[in-house]
């Protein structure tokens, strides 16, 4: 870790995020007056995520060279994923209906559109981001971006590649990514914790997705029981069991993939984090036709949550709220802000036409913007029992998000050097 960090033993970060977790869940459920007033305007979800933050914003722990994000994710996040699908209903999930994939797709066109709108109109104001034909133009940077936001981390490495884009605009853009996706994260999260009463001002129908919580705490409540050490033991094996053979076919379909059909980089096929986010949850479907799914009687998805949580910690973690005042990056920052108000806009615009609830709009938002990664979180800040269709839409961004990605780079590159 950087040695200008307070704290440069990982150890001792995650004893810092553990206990701001605690605090939080401490204090919302606590009886005082204060407490139950602070939790009535902000959502205990959205200081797990924004504390963290603080951290890495005021040197205290360094998000970018700290491994505990790469641990959540890559340990933590498979994990989860099969416990927190370990009990799914399929049929109840594709009972939701069209709206979901209606938002999904909605939020692909807002980021393929944005992209162009927001580089014309800071263009007017500050010139010199328009054009280019180097490595180090902008266009070529948003280009990874727009990569990033419909797809993923895999997308995203595949438009620096196809367009050429430079090592110094790229970290700009990182940055970018890393800030803003955040930013509209906290306000995804917002809304998630006032879903009910903006569900019920706009009209919208979550008869189905109250069902399929229903279905779930009939269950919890028939089924549930106090969990054994025997119970949390099968738990936690069958959780890091999947994640391990999660880790084991990723390992070597990727590197085979690569090797031998190159071409399928586009297709994300080459990429290990693609393919252990396909078995992991490809493992939590196949459990869930199998007896281990009445390990959700036990807590399953309770223990999975914890997961979630924790990986929220790590990714608020890598949040430098700084970069915010950072006068050079202000043009840059101006152009993702703009081009993620466009998504949000048009996502808000489409949610209100169809009436389709919030967490429609959020997951459809997030499986866009934040891949894997996040989309399954989101989906769990509403219900547990809904990570799945956080899931199951990050998957589709990653096999739409080269494709959708590569035609906005093409807009981009045409806004720019016409």
């Amino acid at each position: 870790m950087n040695e200008t960090a307070l704290v440069t033993n990982d150890a001792i970060a995650l004893g810092l995020l553990t206990t701001i977790l605690g605090g939080v869940f401490y204090t919302s459920t606590s009886s005082h007056p204060f407490w139950k007033k602070f939790y009535r305007f902000i959502p205990a979800l959205l200081l797990c995520y924004f504390l963290p933050s603080l951290l890495n914003t005021f040197g205290i722990v360094d998000g970018d060279t700290s491994k505990l994000y790469f641990v959540a994710s890559r340990y933590l996040l498979p994990a989860c994923l099969v416990l927190l699908i370990l009990s799914v209903d399929l049929k109840a999930i594709f009972s939701l209906g069209p709206k979901a994939l209606i938002m999904f797709l909605t939020g692909t066109v807002g980021i393929v559109i944005g992209g162009p709108i927001a580089l014309l109109i800071i263009s007017v104001f500050h010139p010199d981001v328009i054009g280019g034909h180097g490595p180090d133009a902008v266009w070529r940077g948003m280009t990874t971006l727009a990569g990033s936001w419909i797809g993923g981390g895999a997308n995203q490495a595949a438009m620096k590649e196809i367009y050429g884009a430079g090592g110094n605009i790229f970290s700009i853009m990182v940055t970018v990514d890393i800030i803003v996706a955040n930013l509209w994260m906290l306000v995804l999260l917002f809304m998630a914790s006032k879903a009910a009463q903006i569900d019920a001002k706009s009209g919208a129908d979550t008869s189905a997705i109250e069902a399929l919580k229903l279905k779930l705490e009939t269950y919890q409540a028939e089924k549930s029981r106090i969990p054994s050490l025997r119970d949390l033991i099968l738990i936690v094996a069958i959780a890091f069991g999947a994640a391990g053979l999660s880790h084991l076919g990723a390992d070597f379909l990727g590197p085979y993939f690569q090797t031998n059909y190159p071409w399928t980089q586009t297709y994300s096929l080459t990429s290990t984090f693609f393919w252990l986010i396909i078995l992991a949850t490809s493992f939590g479907l196949l459990l869930s036709f199998t007896p281990a799914r009445h390990m959700e009687a036990a807590g399953a998805s309770k223990v999975g949550s914890v997961f979630v949580y924790i990986l929220v910690a790590t990714i608020g973690l890598h949040m430098d709220i700084a970069q915010l005042a950072n006068k050079a990056n202000l043009w840059y920052f101006a152009i993702g802000i703009i081009w993620m108000a466009i998504h949000a806009v048009l996502m808000l615009l489409v949610a209100k036409l169809i009436k389709a609830p919030v967490f429609y709009m959020a997951v459809g938002s997030k499986a866009n913007v934040g891949g894997a990664a996040s989309a399954p979180v989101l989906a769990a800040a509403f219900h547990p029992s809904l990570a799945p269709v956080g899931v199951f839409l990050a998957v589709l961004g990653y096999v739409l998000g080269t494709y959708m990605a590569w035609f906005c780079g093409q807009l981009l590159q045409l806004v720019a050097v016409s």
